[in-house]
């Protein structure tokens, strides 16, 4: 019926619902490391590592090949200083590294 409110909320607006009350309302910020990944890790990582999920704190991200893998690892402590500055709070407390497929961009 036309002018009967349906209490229905659009989509995004659910989601954002939904993520600020994930983890202590830090679920926002987490899923906000998708937003800024490449500024934050720079172009030629983030054309050879991309997040891919993030579950409970622990960010699983996708690389291109065992040798990405293997910087990822070395920089894993940087990374997550990173990303948890950009994020302005404490919401990554670990990074897991698995050779997948990357996004195109």
């Amino acid at each position: 019926m036309v002018g009967k409110k349906t209490g229905c909320a659009p989509l995004a607006e659910s989601i954002g619902d939904v993520l600020r009350n994930c983890h202590g309302g830090e679920g926002q910020n987490a899923h906000a490391v998708w937003g800024f990944w490449d500024r934050v890790v720079g172009e030629t990582m983030a054309r050879n590592a991309q997040p891919a999920a993030f579950k409970q704190r622990m960010l699983l991200v996708h690389v291109s090949s065992s040798v990405w893998l293997q910087e990822m690892h070395f920089r894993k402590t940087e990374l997550i200083e990173r990303l948890n500055l950009a994020a302005g709070s404490r919401v990554v407390e670990d990074i897991r590294f698995k050779i997948g497929l990357l996004p195109n961009k």
